[in-house]
């Protein structure tokens, strides 16, 4: 596949791993603008965003999210390798 790969997510400010945030709004608060685009990379592109775990998606969709509002994507993919048994 000819793609170009781009590390083009940055965080505004230090957090620690989700992994052990159950709570979903407490997930959902950590992440609140923790995420940042240079829509240089993104403005008008089709983006594939890969993770390598899927927990509950709360990171997923901030980072959509970003990729769409300020970093004005054109359309946003999502690809992940695997999944965790519980989605808290």
């Amino acid at each position: 596949v000819n793609m170009p790969v781009v590390e083009c997510i940055t965080t505004t400010r230090p957090t620690a791993q989700l992994k052990g945030v159950t709570d979903s709004a407490k997930r959902k608060e950590l992440v609140d603008g923790l995420y940042a685009v240079d829509p240089q990379h993104t403005c008008g592109k089709n983006v594939l965003l890969f993770d390598d775990l899927f927990r509950s998606g709360t990171t997923m969709n901030a980072i959509t999210d970003v990729l769409l509002q300020q970093g004005q994507a054109a359309t946003v993919r999502v690809l992940t390798i695997t999944k965790t048994r519980s989605n808290q």
